[in-house]
């Protein structure tokens, strides 16, 4: 019988092996204080196995094939010992294993584990020297970090137009820890809290699913809207539908559009990326006959894209976050959210790159040096038309180039804000306020122009005593440029999320501009 001490450890191992495989999805393998505990040495009855029983197990089964090197490299680390076996059998970390493989839907997951139902059949007949079973429960802890911690490779994910770098992780060292370090218990790891909040949502809407999910409402083809004390049958269908989706509280049957519903259209309507009008239109109605199969492919598309981004961003001290199908960016200083701003993006000829980069410079009174591209295929044809194009524009030759001069007329507005990467996209105010009425707003070339510039310069600088609000308006209005280095620079994410949890614990919806979610759900969806 072992002694109370080596139960003691062996539950403390059991309990962080319990909560990592649940939580953690660590940029690189974490390193921790060791605790002054003794862990237990492999067991002398159960002797290390023979390391070509490993090739020999690939012949049999070829579809885990892709894990072999990393299986050989976490075997090799503890000598061809057992790792989920001893003399007695299985451990209890083996049953973790298993009980996360059995659950790797609700993480988002359909494909199939090979092997399974075997897997399941010699679950229950497995011996402390079962070979098989052993080097199975070793492929299914690499499967799962694979698909639910690590995601799609970077080589896909740029393919796919993702350069949005995450660093890779070792998981054959994170095995490694796991096992060694039973005070992980004790780490307090930093999650990526959106994959989370979505994986709640899939769960939720899978329920609406199975309970039947909502009927589509069919509009007659002379519907224009529906507004405020209207009365139709068609308002009776809507607020059921909202109740389903939790928009509406309560649903009392009533087909009068009072303000209970008012409310509910509202909220539903800001979730979907709609202007918030209070009128129920065709398009507020469309995005309510989307079906609930496939806002749970969305879900599930947007925690796939949750596994592309580091879990320590939410670190930083402070960082900016542009979420192109939203049209919005969020700035987000020590945890808190100081300034939203709607955000126009490219087009979809020419899409704003997915990527991250480190704010430098704020620059005042903007020249714009204007791109060859658009020099070729606007600027110098205006000249041909007109002599006086670039005085008309307010733009002059400089070194051979065309740039346009600082002041109100100038496209980027009277500041800009520079990330330097060869994309050369950056945030700029623009003197074409008018389209951040719009409900989609993707016109620009690229660059990501901003609805509130000056109030992302006032944050931006708030700790800088070289800058007050008056200053930064009158260097805005200064008609010179001026570039400003900062002092700290801010990290910048652009990213695209269709499906995404805001902070009120709100789930959004948002147009696929860009028409990337067909890509992914083919590369995704399995046999859902």
């Amino acid at each position: 019988m072992k002694s109370k001490y080596v139960i003691i450890v062996g539950a403390v191992l059991i309990l962080g092996v319990i909560l990592m495989l649940w939580q953690c999805k660590a940029e690189e393998p974490i390193v921790v204080k060791q605790l002054e505990l003794k862990l237990d040495q492999p067991d002398p009855e159960l002797k290390p196995f023979d390391s070509t029983g490993i090739a020999t197990f690939y012949k049999t089964h070829p579809e885990l094939v892709k894990y072999q090197e990393d299986v050989l490299a976490a075997y090799r680390n503890h000598k061809f010992n057992y790792l989920w076996h001893d003399s007695k059998g299985r451990k209890e970390t083996a049953e973790v294993l298993y009980n996360r493989i059995n659950s790797i839907a609700e993480e988002g997951i359909t494909e199939k584990l090979p092997y399974k139902e075997a897997f399941d059949l010699m679950w229950y007949q497995s011996s402390a020297t079962d070979l098989t079973g052993e080097l199975l429960l070793t492929n299914y802890y690499f499967f799962y970090t694979d698909k639910v911690l690590a995601g799609t490779d970077q080589k896909k994910r740029e393919e796919m137009g993702w350069f949005l770098e995450r660093k890779p992780t070792s998981y054959v060292a994170y095995l490694d820890t796991l096992l060694a370090n039973p005070g992980l218990v004790h780490k307090k790891t930093q999650l990526n809290k959106q994959y989370y909040q979505l994986k709640k949502a899939l769960e939720q809407y899978r329920i609406i699913a199975k309970n039947g999910g909502w009927d589509s409402i069919v509009l007659p083809e002379e519907f224009k809207s529906l507004r405020f004390k209207d009365s139709s049958a068609l308002i009776t269908q809507i607020r059921k539908r909202l109740f389903i989706s939790g928009d509406l509280k309560e649903d009392s049957g009533s087909g009068l559009f009072d303000k209970s519903l008012i409310d509910a259209v509202s909220v539903f309507q800001r979730r979907h990326g709609f202007l918030v009008d209070k009128t129920l239109g065709k398009n507020t109605i469309g995005a309510m006959n989307v079906s609930v199969a496939d806002r749970i492919k969305t879900i599930m598309i947007n925690m796939e894209r949750c596994r592309w981004i580091s879990p320590t961003i939410s670190q930083d001290k402070e960082y900016i976050v542009v979420n192109i199908p939203a049209y919005q960016l969020t700035y987000i200083k020590n945890d808190s959210v100081v300034l939203q701003s709607d955000v126009v993006v490219g087009t979809t000829v020419h899409q704003t790159v997915i990527f991250s980069g480190k704010m430098k410079y704020v620059v005042f009174s903007p020249y714009w040096n204007i791109p060859q591209s658009i020099i070729k295929n606007e600027v110098l044809p205006g000249i041909q038309k007109n002599s006086n194009y670039l005085a008309n524009h307010n733009m002059e030759w400089n070194n051979g180039q065309v740039r346009q001069k600082p002041g109100v007329r100038n496209s980027l507005g009277l500041v800009k804000f520079i990330f330097p990467n060869s994309n050369n996209i950056y945030l700029h105010d623009t003197p074409s306020k008018s389209l951040f009425q719009r409900e989609t707003r993707a016109f620009s070339h690229g660059c990501i122009r901003v609805a509130k510039p000056k109030d992302l310069a006032e944050h931006i600088l708030a700790d800088d005593s070289n800058w007050s609000p008056e200053k930064i308006d009158a260097a805005m209005h200064k008609g010179t440029e001026k570039w400003y280095p900062l002092k700290s620079e801010i990290p910048v994410y652009i990213g695209y999320f269709t499906a995404w949890m805001d902070r009120s614990g709100n789930l959004n919806f948002y147009e696929d501009v860009y028409k990337r979610d067909a890509q992914m759900e083919s590369l995704l969806i399995q046999n859902e």
